[in-house]
């Protein structure tokens, strides 16, 4: 499981690099679920297709060529805004897809969730089951007993992603992850190693 991203800082003149992101990234039509500082100065930027909108590219997934054209325009906005970096990676959120927000839970209600408590309930942080929407801002997780009803805040959770469900008919039931790295101008290519938290 990867560690929760770093927070990204604004910068120095007041600019929040991610509404920078954000507003780059809404700007050509896609949705930001997620953004992180990590290791010597790759800036990971996770986009997803905003649903019924109509792309040059079919499908629901994110493309390779979604990733170039994101990854060419944040280059330049990310330059005019002072935002420091050394890498640029561009990707998809892959099948394991992390849940960040309210909407990220409402968009999602009804799917497979893997869930990650914050503080442990009944000796278990680690739950999965189907997830649904609770009363007052509350959601819950049907887990695979039947019987238990896991209600939960938001705040109680340490992390939350989808379940990736397979058809191994030759069809995969949600987008595949694509990734499209960059070096800054003027910096070295380095391959990126994914932090792993156990």
């Amino acid at each position: 499981m990867r560690a929760r991203p770093a927070a990204v800082p604004a910068l120095s003149h007041g600019v929040d690099a991610r509404q920078a992101v954000a507003a780059t990234v809404a700007g050509l039509g896609y949705e930001l679920v997620e953004l992180e500082r990590a290791a010597r100065g790759l800036l990971r930027v996770t986009v997803e297709r905003i649903a019924g909108r109509p792309y040059a590219e079919p499908g629901d997934a994110v493309t390779l060529g979604d990733c170039e054209q994101i990854t060419r325009q944040l280059q330049y906005a990310l330059e005019v805004e002072g935002v420091d970096y050394a890498r640029l990676e561009v990707s998809s959120p892959g099948l394991d897809r992390p849940l960040r927000q309210a909407a990220d839970y409402a968009r999602f209600a009804g799917a497979r969730v893997h869930l990650t408590l914050r503080e442990p309930l009944a000796g278990r942080r680690h739950f999965e089951g189907l997830l649904g929407a609770g009363a007052q801002g509350r959601w819950q997780l049907a887990l695979d007993d039947g019987e238990t009803v896991l209600g939960f805040t938001l705040d109680e959770v340490r992390e939350a992603r989808l379940v990736p469900v397979l058809d191994f008919k030759g069809r995969r039931s949600a987008g595949a992850a694509t990734t499209q790295e960059t070096a800054a101008p003027g910096a070295p290519a380095a391959q990126t190693d994914r932090e792993v938290s156990g």
